[in-house]
């Protein structure tokens, strides 16, 4: 039995089945070959954080693959203490066939899946977030190509998308270079681990967010202030304010330069409505996909369980 609770826990080449099976299936979803392959599956997912695509991504995978979902949030599941997180994980996992926790807590989502009889899969942590990683390759694979030797830029905090994305990217050889400010970089730590997994990983650090996007295939941004940040959001909007990606940077970049954003936007933040709605923007394409890599995981998941 397998878990996805970060991208350390499976190899590159699995990264790379993960994006091609989920590219796979897409295409057998858009021409209703997709086969219900779990049926009677039972999704239950728990989260501390309120989410759109997330909650609504996986949901509809399962459905697809003919499973089910149930719902519910920290508070009803017993995680905000009423019960220990090992009882709830022993009991949850014997009602489910998987299970997607989003939480603020990687440790919990690494305790729960410690004792789960079924797959656990990350929908989202202050650390990580894997299946947004996947969903942005197969985004960027589908509208620049070939991958390898391929730059994405990611402006602002170097995050938990920021984390996954990097991973993602030295799984495909693509060059990954974090523009931010000193402060809101990635840790050396992170930095060891990637290269410990992929030696020829080229992770760049490049804080003036125009020279980084001179060579970019693809731009990316995420909000400046995440869930359990707002006390932070007037402090980050001044140490931000000249990574916002408008127009003036995106002509920085060359012209087939894609914009990528893992939503949800604050535009006339991070980024301007125009780049939003630019035809180089792929954000709703890259939130589609979600669902798709969401199949692949279960498909994955459930199929190793199984073995």
């Amino acid at each position: 039995m397998r878990h996805l609770l970060s991208l350390f826990e499976i190899t590159p080449q699995e990264t790379r089945d993960l994006v091609a099976l989920a590219a796979q299936q897409k295409s057998d979803w858009q021409h209703g070959r997709l086969e219900t392959i779990l049926e009677n599956n039972v999704l239950v997912q728990i989260y501390s954080k309120p989410s759109l695509r997330t909650r609504v991504s996986f949901e509809a995978a399962m459905v697809h693959l003919g499973g089910s979902g149930i719902f519910m949030t920290e508070q009803e599941a017993g995680l905000d203490g009423r019960e220990s997180l090992a009882d709830v994980a022993r009991v949850v996992s014997r009602f489910a066939d998987v299970v997607v926790l989003r939480t603020y807590s990687q440790q919990m989502i690494d305790d729960f899946a410690a004792v789960s009889t079924c797959p656990v899969v990350n929908g989202l942590s202050d650390d990580y977030h894997p299946c947004q990683g996947l969903a942005d390759l197969l985004t960027m694979q589908e509208h620049c190509g070939d991958l390898d030797g391929k730059t994405l830029v990611y402006l602002g905090d170097g995050n938990n998308v920021a984390r996954s994305l990097a991973v993602c990217c030295s799984d495909f050889q693509v060059r990954f270079v974090l523009s931010a400010p000193a402060g809101y970089q990635f840790d050396q730590e992170f930095l060891d681990r990637v290269s410990a997994r992929n030696p020829n990983a080229q992770i760049i650090i490049e804080p003036d967010p125009k020279k980084a996007v001179s060579s970019a295939d693809a731009l990316y941004t995420d909000v400046w202030a995440s869930m359990g940040q707002e006390k932070e959001t007037q402090k980050r909007k001044k140490i931000f304010a000249n990574y916002q990606v408008n127009t003036e940077l995106l002509a920085a970049a060359p012209a087939e330069a894609k914009f990528l954003h893992c939503l949800p936007a604050k535009r006339g933040l991070e980024v301007t409505d125009d780049v939003m709605e630019h035809p180089n923007s792929v954000v709703f394409d890259q939130a589609e996909n979600r669902m798709h890599v969401a199949r692949a995981v279960f498909t994955w998941l459930l199929s190793t369980a199984k073995d």
